[in-house]
Formats: C-alpha cells, sequence, structure tokens
C-alpha cells in the first residue's frame, strides 16, 4: 500500500521523537488530534508503528530493520532548487525569503552566483533581538562565510551527506559544482540544496521498498 505524504510525515516524527503522543503529532502537524486518527490506525495496522497506552507511538517491526541508504542514491537524485540571496539583501529581505521559501536556511552569492556564505533563521534571530535598525543591514554581515561552509556535489552518495550533517551539526547544505574553468581562486556555483528532511525521506522510502 503505498503512503500517503502525511503518513510519512508522521513516520519521520516518530523515528526521530519516538516515544510521541498522538496530540504531539499532530501538533507539529498542525492539524487536529481527528484529522490523523485514520492515518495513525493505517500506520499501526500495516506495522510501520506501534503504539503503548499512555506512552505513544514507536517505529513498528516494519521500521525497525537496520536500514541504510543505497549507495546507489546521489545527491543529484533528491536535490531541491537552491533558495538564494545576494549579499547585499538585508536582513529584511532574507527574512521574507526564508518565509516564502519555507526553509530555515539560505544560501548568499555575489553578484555572479558563486557561493559566498550562508545565513539561518536563528543568525537572523540573533542580529534583530533588541536591534531596531537590524532589518536594514546586509545579510552578509550576518553569513557564515566561506571557507566556513559545509558544501556537497552532486555525485556524492546520501550516505556521506547524512554524516557530514551529523558531523557537523547543520540541517542543510548548499550543492555545488566548480564556477568556471580559469576562475580566480576556488569558486562554486550553487546548482540545489539538500536537507536533513530530504535525506529522512529518502531513508523511508527505501525502508518501506525494502
Amino acid at each position: 500500500m503505498q503512503l500517503s505524504s502525511r503518513q510519512y510525515e508522521i513516520l519521520q516524527l516518530v523515528q526521530d521523537q519516538a516515544p510521541i503522543t498522538g496530540e504531539q503529532i499532530a501538533e507539529q502537524l498542525g492539524v487536529s488530534r481527528p484529522t490523523i486518527r485514520s492515518d495513525l490506525s493505517i500506520l499501526v495496522m500495516l506495522g510501520h508503528l506501534d503504539a503503548k497506552p499512555k506512552v505513544g507511538y514507536f517505529l513498528g517491526k516494519q521500521n525497525r530493520r537496520e536500514t541504510v541508504l543505497s549507495p546507489d542514491l546521489l545527491v543529484k537524485d533528491v536535490q531541491m532548487p537552491p533558495i538564494i540571496v545576494r549579499e547585499t539583501a538585508t536582513v529584511s529581505d532574507a527574512a521574507v525569503a526564508l518565509f516564502l521559501g519555507n526553509t530555515g536556511t539560505l544560501i548568499v552569492t555575489d553578484v555572479d552566483g558563486a557561493l559566498i556564505g550562508i545565513v539561518s533563521s536563528k543568525d537572523l534571530l540573533k542580529v534583530t533581538l533588541g536591534n531596531p535598525s537590524a532589518s536594514t543591514m546586509p545579510v552578509g554581515v550576518v553569513m557564515t562565510r566561506m571557507p566556513h561552509i559545509v558544501t556537497v556535489s552532486p555525485e556524492e552518495p546520501l550516505m556521506d551527506v547524512a554524516r557530514k550533517m551529523d558531523e557537523h551539526h547543520v540541517s542543510t547544505l548548499p550543492v555545488v559544482v566548480p564556477f568556471a574553468e580559469g576562475a580566480s581562486n576556488e569558486k562554486w556555483e550553487v546548482v540545489g540544496r539538500i536537507t536533513k528532511t530530504t535525506v529522512n525521506k529518502a531513508w523511508l522510502r527505501l525502508a518501506k521498498d525494502s
């Protein structure tokens, strides 16, 4: 049986936070408990989840097997379009881009489109708290700059991506290729992004199909 996108989201929440109650799952999905009642029942019936009264939900037998990401699954197979701002964009512009892109991290490029930094929602929050003039500051002032940025290439296996995210405690990585032949210094063109959620969803699909 093909699972719905919401059922995959539920499995991801249980994987990350078990034991977790139905009320907590509903709250994090932004829906009511009755809305997901049938989803939870189906996942329990199919063996994807187990439930204990007054405790919550756990991964079921169907998902407890030790599963690894396929060595054949590469970044380019699952990467998403990058959400980019220029270094001259203001903190206010960056906050709007984060909201519209439904993301927690923006990729910053120069006027030529080469990667120069990243900025997260936490970075913006730090600079705006108690600073009424922060909204007009250029995002280049608050971003993390190269070379202190972890990147991946389109040809990297997803297992390597998962290791990088765990090692460096990051949830989003820019996907890059060399900017241009003969370019001065080492410059990278951003061709995508990959997030922890993307990797988790790929893991869940493989667990389901195995």
